[in-house]
């Protein structure tokens, strides 16, 4: 306990010397005094802690070093963590976009979705608020929803008129003309969508046609990847 006496001692020193370094310009030693504040309490907190960390093994030379140095490495894991932290939520968003189809990585304005398992693009989007999955269907003239996407997008069911001619896996069917107010897959945001609702029981699969692609700045299959660019 004596070495950590002398030791506080000379930190007390140091400040003594540092507050003498005081210049007219507010620093001191060549630091703000908010910057030395906090290095202070950084360095007291560190002496307290190897203080408890002697006292307690005191007598286990070996087991008090081994400690200390894990908690070296959980302090230096956490400072890196925290250092890269926009860095690693890219490669979590990246790794979670490969393990869930249809979910969305956004970098700026350009959204990157990775092909599913079947072959096909699935999409996980947001009309008007409500999440609904799409299947990228490049054929298709406009956004086709199903009842069941419609009734959540909060669409007026009811008041639908079934005059558009489409055709689906189950053969030619009828649709009505809707304007979604919202829709949105990942960071790129269009409103005042056209889109169809098939009629009952006459689609499976909502469709991402082209009312929605046609307003991108570009958009593009890469491989397993489908990239989609919105305007600035």
């Amino acid at each position: 306990m004596r070495r950590i006496l002398w030791l506080l001692l000379a930190i007390l020193t140091a400040i003594l010397v540092a507050l003498a370094l005081d210049t007219d310009d507010g620093t001191i030693a060549g630091l703000s005094r908010l910057d030395l504040t906090s290095l202070l309490i950084k360095v007291v907190l560190l002496l307290f802690v190897g203080a408890l960390a002697l006292l307690f093994f005191r007598d286990r030379l070996s087991q008090a070093i081994e400690a200390l140095a894990v908690w070296l490495v959980i302090a230096l894991v956490l400072a890196v963590g925290y250092t890269y932290r926009f860095e690693l939520q890219a490669v979590a968003e990246r790794v979670l976009a490969e393990l869930v189809p249809g979910r969305a990585v956004t970098r700026g304005r350009t959204v990157e979705i990775a092909r599913g398992g079947g072959g096909n693009f699935s999409v996980m989007a947001e009309v008007n608020g409500a999440r609904v999955a799409l299947v990228l269907d490049t054929g298709a003239s406009s956004v086709v929803l199903t009842q069941e996407a419609a009734k959540a997008a909060g669409l007026p069911l009811e008041l639908l008129n079934y005059s558009v001619n489409i055709d689906t896996a189950n053969g030619r069917a009828r649709a009505a003309p809707v304007t979604l107010d919202r829709l949105a897959v990942g960071g790129i945001i269009e409103r005042a969508v056209p889109a169809l609702i098939a009629q009952p029981g006459q689609l499976r699969t909502n469709l991402l046609g082209m009312s929605y692609l046609n307003r991108l700045e570009s958009w593009e299959v890469r491989g397993e990847r489908l990239i989609m660019r919105g305007h600035p």
